[in-house]
């Protein structure tokens, strides 16, 4: 693929290859936000607290596939070619995605039902863990020169549409059903156009053409041998997943974590939430690529510094602040403060983490290290913030949580750029770290 190519071209390509990112996110964001109907539907135990926690904890349960999708996918993404590779990715997500929209309720089928979630939730991660690193990865390779931040900011774009168009769906589902008829059967509808929209999403990425740089290549590396580079360079993916946790732990608390914080614990109306999340989803949507292109501009190191430093000093504060004021308008103002942290950070860090995984195992190595990142740490933010306010009584409690990502990703930063044997090249944004631990 051309780096030269037309605006319109290179639109297009962007949404082809973002495809199975709104996705993977419209299913995520419909997962946390209906969490509360999944809950009785699936994991009727009486105890609303105790169905709520068993749910959030199947949703956190997908994340723990990524790593082995991580590893198995993106070797064959590595190994085959970005294209087919983000194929089979949008197959897999596919099959889970049908699989909870369909799946009947406990009443009906019993212990089957919350098993057959879990196996949609799973199928799902063992996708996402290369969805994410094949986007990324694919659009830094057909970015033009100087704007791979730019480019590869719209991965996670992509996603906040995914966010923007579920709230917009959930908020005519309030409007037009009863609260009972939702609880009922109205939370599948969502998940059924999801559905619906899997025969449009591969037809378009099934249009992509492989990158330029992958197609180039004259040596391809065999699986066995992409798995030791990964172990080899078990550095900079430790770096790597260290940069990623504060991403993760921030998106997944500022937009699928939120509906539930908004209902269960600052007690506002859905509609309210709605309508908070879509804002934060718009917001998102438009820092990212600005922060991404801004980071092309000065550099990687000072936009995740900043922002890291922000999120690790501030987040607590303001949750704080927002628990003894709740309100619509400030839970607006509070999230849009959270979503500017976030978006600031995304922005530059992806495109720095795939500037510094070597090109051989590029998908490999960045899906890793993200997939850790999110299994061990963002993936089950929704539950272990709601198991930090009922342990600790604190309902500004996740505050803590994001803070700790926020000085991870400080840390990380602070490694990756400054470290003995680091050094910046010309572009000032990819640190030439010894991977290999050898020079």
């Amino acid at each position: 693929m051309a780096t030269d190519m037309a605006p319109a071209s290179t639109l297009k390509t962007v949404i082809r290859v973002t495809s199975g990112n709104f996705l993977e996110m419209f299913d995520f964001f419909l997962f946390g936000f209906y969490a509360t109907y999944i809950s009785r539907t699936f994991f009727p135990t009486g105890n609303e607290a105790a169905s709520l926690m068993l749910t959030l904890m199947t949703f956190g349960a997908g994340f723990l596939m990524r790593p082995l999708g991580a590893i198995f996918l993106g070797a064959y993404v590595d190994r085959v070619g970005r294209r087919m590779g983000l194929i089979v990715t949008l197959t897999i997500m596919a099959c889970g995605t049908i699989l909870i929209a369909f799946v009947p309720g406990y009443a009906t089928i019993g212990f089957s039902a919350p098993m057959l979630v879990l196996l949609g939730r799973l199928l799902q991660g063992f996708s996402a863990g290369v969805e994410l690193g094949g986007v990324s990865v694919y659009l830094s390779e057909m970015a033009t020169p100087g704007n791979k931040g730019f480019y590869v900011a719209w991965q996670s774009g992509s996603q906040q549409v995914a966010i923007m168009v579920a709230a917009i769906i959930g908020y005519l589902l309030n409007q037009a059903l009863s609260p009972e008829a939702i609880g009922a059967w109205g939370w599948r509808i969502p998940f059924f156009i999801g559905c619906m929209i899997i025969p449009f999403l591969f037809y378009i990425r099934r249009t992509l053409e492989e990158t330029e740089e992958f197609a180039r290549r004259v040596h391809r590396p065999t699986v066995p041998q992409i798995f030791a580079s990964v172990a080899q360079n078990w550095r900079i993916v430790l770096i790597g997943m260290m940069l990623v946790v504060m991403t993760t732990v921030s998106f997944y608390t500022i937009t699928v974590y939120t509906p539930t914080f908004g209902k269960t614990v600052l007690q506002l109306s859905d509609t309210e939430s709605l309508l908070v999340t879509f804002c934060v989803g718009l917001s998102n949507f438009i820092i990212l690529p600005l922060a991404g292109a801004l980071s092309d501009r000065i550099g990687r190191r000072p936009v995740l510094l900043a922002f890291s430093a922000l999120t690790a000093l501030t987040t607590y504060p303001v949750l704080a602040w927002l628990v003894g004021n709740a309100s619509f308008g400030n839970m607006l103002m509070a999230l849009l403060w959270l979503s500017f942290l976030y978006a600031g950070y995304n922005g530059a860090m992806v495109v720095a983490l795939t500037e510094i995984v070597p090109a051989s195992v590029r998908t490999s190595g960045f899906s890793l290290a993200y997939a850790l990142a999110t299994a061990l740490f963002g993936g089950f933010t929704p539950a272990v913030s709601t198991w930090l306010i009922l342990e600790t009584g604190n309902k500004a409690a996740p505050g803590m949580w994001m803070a700790f990502a926020g000085a991870m990703g400080l840390a990380a930063t602070l490694i990756a750029y400054y470290h003995p044997t680091a050094a910046m090249d010309r572009s000032r944004v990819v640190p030439a770290i010894n991977l290999a631990g050898s020079r």
